[in-house]
């Protein structure tokens, strides 16, 4: 990218600030959390650089991030309905809601074929 290979870095700073460029390395990072509908993304001890180019500051992570699949909601009017459809408490119709992923069909059919 740059003739010779090796690039000084006090040099690589001034042409950095004469582009109007600022980087920062965010020191004592502990944990960094990006939230999805899916789940989180968890980077814990994550490396964290702040590039501020013409007023937009850019952050850049490094690190092993870890997936924390979201927990599935189920609505209570979902636990009445496979309550009434299959006698089964309220504690047995939310898990079989939870094993199927809130599908309260596939819920009645694992409720009533047991």
């Amino acid at each position: 990218m740059f003739p010779g290979g090796k690039i000084n870095p006090k040099k690589m700073k001034q042409m950095m600030k004469q582009l109007g460029m600022e980087m920062e390395t965010i020191e004592d990072v502990r944990r960094i959390v990006i939230e999805t509908g899916s789940g989180n993304y968890v980077f814990d001890g994550a490396e964290v650089v702040a590039t501020i180019m013409q007023g937009v500051t850019t952050y850049q992570i490094t690190g092993e991030a870890r997936f924390e699949p979201a927990a599935i909601e189920i609505p209570e009017d979902d636990v009445r309905l496979v309550m009434e459809q299959t006698g089964a408490s309220a504690d047995a119709a939310r898990g079989a809601l939870k094993a199927t992923g809130g599908d309260i069909a596939e819920a009645i059919l694992r409720l009533t074929a047991a």
